[in-house]
């Protein structure tokens, strides 16, 4: 028997992504372009368009519903507009409207990236069956949604969560948002990295300048390498930290390219985490690994769009 579909769309500062998503989850029929660098609003809006031509040439899209957009943030879903610290060009943009461009008659819903990310974690990945989590998005930014009373929480905008522009250093580096010393201008990759350079670190003979890189010479015992992943640890225990003590989540999953870097990561984060998260409610909290990898954006705005998740018994 066929079912529904739902058009998703995962906007991020490197990458446009689309995929049809069925109502278990899989990914069918995907396309990807990279986000134009730099542009201006109307380009960006292409590459948007070139992925939803893509998807309605398929002969899946006859069963398609509805169409769940998770963006970077911040996003106003009651306007339709986003507002991406990464993506320059838009700002204050019609994406709604613009995809309805190409979509026609079908319902659109417009969540952050965080928020997505927490919807595809709640329904197949590691927050499923716990009635509290913050998941979080660490890659080129910091993003994070939250699941409360077992139900995905965007909020009236569609941007709860969004830990990364939570400032936890008050004296701190002044952020893109317009903010100083938060989550996202600490522990984001591009920062991981800068601030590596800044301190003395050099990449290996491919010139590798990444957070990838300097993970990599954190795993080889780099001293440098090592601290600028302590301080994003540490950045990301606070806003954690704080989270947990706002609205007592049980769990913590982290995500994103930056998640990558495993223990040299999620080490010093569980350490600086006992630090931060002293209240008798809140040490228990967990921090774990995500699941859903580069598919969680699609799958969470599909998620997002159904209405879902619903809570389940944790196993």
């Amino acid at each position: 028997m066929q079912t529904d579909l739902v058009a998703a769309l995962d906007i991020g500062g490197t990458k446009i992504a689309g995929a049809l998503v069925d109502s278990t989850g899989a990914l069918l029929t995907g396309a990807r372009r990279p986000t134009p660098q730099q542009a201006d609003g109307g380009r960006v809006m292409g590459a948007v368009h070139e992925v939803l031509a893509e998807l309605s040439a398929a002969p899946e899209w006859s069963r398609v519903r509805a169409v769940g957009i998770g963006s970077a943030g911040p996003v106003d879903a009651q306007a339709g507009t986003v507002s991406p610290v990464n993506i320059p060009g838009w700002r204050d943009h019609p994406l709604v409207d613009g995809v309805r461009e190409r979509t026609g008659a079908l319902p659109v819903t417009l969540v952050g990236d965080g928020v997505a990310m927490a919807a595809a974690e709640h329904w197949r990945g590691a927050a499923r069956g716990y009635t509290g989590a913050l998941c979080m998005v660490v890659s080129t930014g910091v993003g994070g949604g939250l699941v409360l009373d077992g139900r995905l929480h965007a909020g009236p905008t569609g941007n709860a969560g969004h830990i990364g522009h939570i400032s936890v250093d008050l004296d701190g580096d002044p952020c893109p948002c317009g903010a100083r010393g938060c989550v996202e201008r600490i522990a984001s990759g591009p920062n991981i990295a800068r601030r590596a350079l800044d301190a003395g670190w050099r990449p290996g003979p491919g010139g590798d300048t990444s957070a990838a890189a300097v993970a990599e010479a954190a795993r080889a015992g780099d001293p440098v390498a090592v601290a600028s992943f302590e301080r994003a640890a540490r950045a990301l225990a606070a806003g954690i930290a704080a989270t947990a003590a706002l609205v007592e989540v049980e769990i913590a999953v982290v995500g994103g390219g930056v998640a990558r870097a495993g223990e040299v990561l999620f080490a010093p984060l569980r350490r600086a985490l006992g630090e931060f998260a002293t209240l008798s409610y809140v040490r228990g909290l967990r921090v774990v690994p995500a699941q859903m990898g580069t598919d969680a954006g699609l799958v969470g705005a599909a998620a997002a769009c159904r209405g879902l998740p619903a809570a389940e018994p944790a196993s």
